[in-house]
């Protein structure tokens, strides 16, 4: 008894055999844990107790925008914030401790409040909370803030802070704990952007 030939492999046939291993191998990758992307290791930043800083601003509250300069000096116990115009010339200072909060306009008006908080509206046009300012601008959140991104030094480039999202877009320098150069402030319409030109820190 002759044996039976065996069939000839068509293409078609040899092609499904291809398509079938590669749906199999695709299926085993589909199901195969996701690997975590690595991240920068995040760097310890502490809030400095008294530092000095000079720069440029914009503001804006989505209907009206201001320019300027600023100096700002700030202490464990009080701050001194001062805006100049674009030609800079003195517009406004606000002194803030403990005790309360006064600010001076360039004809000398005096305005006085409980907290700082009261009258940043009349220095920057937005509402910022004062209390979370000088860390933002050190890039260095409190334990309620959300660090949502990080670069290759472990320092933050954006944060979630009690609604507000700050981008961290430059740093003086490339060492982890060099302070920002470049930072944008945002909450729905409300925007702060904010050059620092210049630091002058102490422990």
């Amino acid at each position: 008894m002759n044996p039976r030939p065996r069939p000839e492999r068509t293409p078609d046939a040899s092609r499904r055999r291809t398509l079938s291993a590669a749906a199999c191998a695709l299926l085993v990758a589909a199901c195969a844990p996701l690997q975590p992307h690595e991240t920068a290791t995040a760097t310890a930043r502490t809030p400095l107790a008294a530092f000095e800083l000079e720069g440029r601003l914009s503001a804006t509250d989505g209907t009206q925008a201001a320019t300027g300069g600023l100096a700002w000096q700030h202490t464990r116990q009080a701050d001194s914030l001062t805006l100049f115009s674009p030609l800079g010339s003195i517009v406004a200072r606000l002194d803030s401790s403990p005790a309360g909060a006064v600010l001076t306009h360039a004809n000398g008006t005096r305005h006085q409040a409980a907290d700082a908080d009261t009258l940043i509206p009349a220095v920057l046009g937005i509402d910022l909370p004062t209390g979370q300012f000088a860390r933002w601008v050190q890039a260095a959140p409190g334990a309620g803030a959300e660090v949502r991104s990080r670069d290759a030094a472990g320092r933050p480039t954006l944060v979630i802070d009690q609604g507000w999202r700050i981008d961290y877009l430059a740093y003086i320098d490339a060492s982890p704990q060099a302070l920002p150069a470049r930072l944008d402030i945002t909450r729905g319409e409300a925007r702060l952007r904010l050059i620092i030109d210049h630091w002058t820190t102490a422990q």
